[in-house]
């Protein structure tokens, strides 16, 4: 009895304001023993369940958006039940060339070997060795093909297939990397699920997955999630020491990771090195985290330079420059008192320093280190943006490309028809304006609170927070300008919307402003950041889900047998050391369905190649036979393949055919007011080479021909008429 009745009545003196001194130490002996341990334990339960589910929904919807589009891709190609040939026909463009010189790794009697053959190619394009691994970026291939033979998957599946699982389980592990993104700046899961329903209904415009496979971003894009995801954890205000070191860890990783998979990775890192220079800028976070992060710059780009054969456009990257500049502004920075007069200025002149510097260091760079890589995209840049014309087939070819075009109706039609686009947009302009009021109130001297609670409403005080908000709108901006850039910035527009929609904290800010009186401000926000991402999700649920269904219900078919017609003639009747020369795109599939050495590529980050290609192409153009002739014989070309597509084509953009463009390039067709108009007394080469007469039989005898192709010979022994 005595027992039973202790503690109550402890308890009751606890809460008196007086109390003797023996009972204080009666209280400190039973307060030792059984509360403190009740409630951690409940609390670290808590805690365990929800991270525990959290991590479960996460690995779930990665494994499940995986498998999706391996069904998917299975439904659309009807790929198990097609032969070799007709498999690798579904590789496109440069996309064939990838996944080539994967077989080409196996093929290899050694890893050793096959990396010195990549690295010293001449069997891929005529009168050119090229180190494939360095201008393609080909470690994803490596990795691929070492992987293949060391797991003993070859007793077990086929190497397409253990290629592409790579890569739909790289799409898996980026759409988990979404989640807990999304998760770690919303405290909820619920976020992380709305993320990836949004990045799923909406792939057309956040992955190209679907259309080509192989591609360098569906490779490395997932590393960058993983990044984003680590220096999201990493700048958070009130994580242990432990937590920061893995998220740092990971972070590196992740980092020069990503840096190797994709060529232009380093532009991508430009703009969060920017973002976080900005964030920095205002104080919104200690220096130190931010240099933390710059020194992972520094060592992936370095390390990334002497593994990538000492590849010089990481060392002329605005990269290296600009966290080259911050690293000496630091040094040269004053210890002054945050919020004074004098800080201010300094501030600025700080921000003024660093831009000077990184353009003058990437200058310098430039300078004393030869590079040509990427040349040709300030070119482009400079006509984009109407700082220049030309007349340059190249460029003019590009600029019609659809992915550099600005983004058209239909791309925001569909945002707005999937509410991504609202959301996203509201939850922006809330975190934009609450950021902008941190940073205000940090002008005026005004230090920031080390905890924000919910009660606050301050979610502009958030670190994470800011760099996301920073980081989007300058993603944003870009893909304004060019619509490829969509499918770096849309699954981020997923990620930061669903955040928005579940976080208290940003329904909080809001009703801070609009002084809400009637109803509990607290409690609403809770309810709005539950119920809002609830009735999305079912709305979602109804209107596209249905959809989805029956994408992986219905059995297409890829048929293109003039294309398997032309490399099975060209495997059975071509010699083994014949080049053949025609458009890129079809050269890639050549060297991956046949081995057979060609004269162009479809790639476009090599001047030499661009080169080619526009005098290949010349086959389209008003030229004489004998011009076509002496291009082709002067790249060692045994066999000229003309399609049908190109040489009729009907293109829906006026001027964006390429024959047009030749034509253009070539003064054959007036381009702008006071052009000058050169007549050709030649017709198009593509059309006349057809009809068999004099003097274009004397250079090219047609050998094979379907409703797609026309194959010439090139003739070595020519007998001159007019």
């Amino acid at each position: 009895m005595a027992e039973e009745e202790g503690p109550p009545v402890q308890l009751r003196q606890r809460k008196k304001p007086k109390s003797s001194e023996k009972e204080p130490a009666k209280e400190e002996e039973i307060d030792d023993i059984p509360i403190p341990e009740r409630a951690p334990k409940y609390v670290l339960f808590q805690r365990f369940a929800k991270i525990f589910i959290g991590c479960l929904a996460a690995v779930t919807s990665g494994m499940m958006y995986a498998l999706y589009l391996s069904a998917y891709h299975e439904r659309k190609f009807w790929f198990s039940n097609r032969q070799e040939l007709e498999r690798e026909i579904t590789f496109q463009g440069d996309s064939a060339i990838y996944y080539s010189y994967y077989k080409d790794m196996l093929k290899a009697p050694s890893f050793e070997r096959g990396v010195y053959e990549l690295t010293h190619n001449n069997k891929t394009v005529s009168l050119k060795t090229i180190n494939a691994v360095q201008q393609m970026s080909l470690y994803p291939e490596l990795i691929a093909s070492v992987l293949y033979q060391a797991t003993g998957s070859n007793e077990i599946i086929e190497p397409v297939y253990f290629y592409i699982g790579i890569v739909f389980g790289l799409q898996g592990i980026y759409v988990t990397a979404l989640f807990v993104t999304s998760w770690l700046m919303s405290g909820t899961w619920l976020a992380g699920m709305l993320t990836v329903a949004w990045f799923i209904i909406n792939r057309v415009d956040t992955t190209r997955i679907e259309y080509s496979i192989p591609l360098r971003e569906n490779w490395a894009l997932p590393y960058f999630a993983c990044q984003v995801a680590a220096l999201t954890g990493y700048l958070k205000s009130n994580l242990n020491t432990y937590g920061e070191r893995f998220c740092y860890l990971l972070m590196s990783a992740s980092t020069y990771t990503f840096m190797m998979m994709w060529e232009y990775s380093h532009y991508l890192l430009f703009l969060q090195a920017v973002s976080l220079f900005l964030l920095d800028i205002f104080s919104l976070e200690q220096s130190d985290k931010v240099y933390e992060v710059y020194k992972i710059y520094i060592f992936s780009l370095f390390l990334g330079y002497l593994l990538q054969f000492e590849n010089p456009a990481l060392l002329v990257s605005p990269l290296l420059s600009l966290v080259a500049a911050l690293m000496l502004a630091k040094c040269l920075q004053l210890n002054v008192k945050k919020g004074s007069f004098v800080a201010k200025i300094i501030k600025v002149i700080n921000f003024y320093l660093v831009c000077t510097l990184t353009i003058t260091l990437n200058i310098i760079m430039k300078m004393f280190v030869p590079h040509k890589e990427n040349g040709h995209m300030l070119k482009f840049l400079e006509v984009k943006f109407g700082l220049n014309m030309t007349k340059n087939f190249t460029m003019n070819w590009l600029l019609c490309q659809e992915s550099l075009q600005a983004p058209s109706q239909d791309f925001f039609l569909r945002l707005t028809q999937s509410s991504l686009l609202p959301f996203y947009i509201l939850v922006l302009i809330i975190c934009l304006l609450s950021m902008l009021q941190v940073i205000f109130r940090r002008i005026n001297g005004k230090s920031l609170k080390e905890t924000v609670t919910l009660e606050d409403g301050r979610i502009g005080e958030r670190p994470e927070i800011i760099y996301h908000v920073i980081h989007t709108i300058l993603l944003g901006s870009l893909a304004m300008v060019i619509e490829g850039l969509k499918y770096i910035w849309i699954p981020y527009v997923c990620m930061l919307a669903a955040f928005g929609v579940c976080s208290p904290e940003l329904w909080m800010t809001l009703f801070k402003w609009l002084r809400l009186r009637t109803v509990h401000p607290i409690l609403l926000a809770l309810i709005l950041s539950m119920a809002v991402p609830t009735i999305i999700g079912l709305s979602l649920w109804k209107e596209f889900f249905p959809r989805l269904m029956t994408e992986l219900m219905e059995l297409q078919e890829f048929y293109d047998p003039d294309t398997v017609e032309l490399m099975t003639w060209i495997k059975r009747q071509a010699p083994v050391a014949a080049v053949f020369a025609g458009s890129p795109q079809l050269m890639g599939a050549i060297k991956l369905c046949t081995g057979w050495m060609v004269t162009s590529l479809p790639l476009y980050n090599d001047d030499d190649l661009l080169k080619r290609n526009e005098n290949i192409y010349q086959i389209y153009s008003k030229r004489s036979a004998e011009d076509i002739y002496k291009i082709l014989t002067s790249y060692k070309a045994n066999y000229l393949i003309v399609e049908d597509a190109i040489c009729n084509e009907v293109g829906t953009m006026r001027g964006c055919r390429v024959k047009d463009l030749l034509d253009i390039a070539n003064g054959h067709m007036v381009c702008e007011e006071g052009d000058k108009l050169t007549y050709s007394k030649y017709g198009r080469f593509c059309h006349e080479v057809k009809i068999n007469y004099s003097p274009y039989v004397n250079y090219f005898t047609r050998v094979y021909w379907n409703r797609s192709y026309f194959v010439y010979k090139i003739n070595t022994v020519i007998s001159f008429q007019s």
